[in-house]
Formats: structure tokens, sequence, C-alpha cells
């Protein structure tokens, strides 16, 4: 999955809070994120926080998915409102490959493998 098919997924899916999601969709979508908040917060406060609201809901989605993938439940991103610890958590279990096969989340993400994304054989 490329950069480009990740934010159209994710945008696509922006409340599909159900399935998974592979590495390289999660992470590409929070480059995105990460770059337009960027922009939008040195054009005006009011840009970003526009930006930010509307960025909100597709993010938690593929975050849920994301942890879907590791076998963990979406509600599991509260652990985030803890300071540090919960950050840490959170960066650990997103760069986790996903389950190989199918768990009671569903199946695995049918956009590649991770190793394929990366270029690997």
């Amino acid at each position: 999955m490329d950069f480009q098919q990740a934010i159209k997924t994710c945008l696509r899916k922006y409340t599909d809070f159900s399935g998974r999601a592979a590495r390289p969709e999660f992470w590409w979508f929070f480059l995105f994120q990460f770059i337009v908040l960027l922009v939008a917060g040195m054009v005006s406060n009011v840009l970003y926080g526009i930006a930010a609201i509307a960025l909100l809901l597709p993010g938690l989605a593929v975050g849920a998915r994301r942890l879907h993938d590791v076998g963990k439940s979406g509600w599991w991103l509260l652990v985030g409102l803890v300071p540090l610890l919960g950050l840490i958590l959170l960066i650990y279990w997103t760069v986790q490959p996903g389950e190989a096969g199918a768990n009671i989340y569903g199946a695995p993400p049918d956009n590649g493998s991770d190793l394929q994304t990366l270029g690997q054989p």
C-alpha cells in the first residue's frame, strides 16, 4: 500500500471501526495527518482546528482497525490518555506485525503483506 492508496482507504472508511488495517495503512495516514496539521497550523489557528476536527474520526477509525490487526480491541486507544506510558504502549502495538491468519476482528488486510509493501520478497 502506498501513501495515496492509504489516504484514500482511510478517508473512505472514516467511520468504519470494524475490520483490520495493516501497518502501512496506519503509518501512511499518520504521516498525512502530521503534514496536514503542520501546514494548517502554519497558515492559521482556525484552519488547524478545522483540519484537526476533520481528521479526528478517520484517525480514530484507522487506529482501532490497526489495533484489531494485532488482536487488541479498539477501546485500547483510550490508553493513550495516560500520559507518556499510554503513548509508548500504543506505539509499541502499532509497530507490531499483524496476526497472520484471521482473528476475531476478521481476515487479514487484503492490501498486501507488510513485507511486500516494504519491497522485500
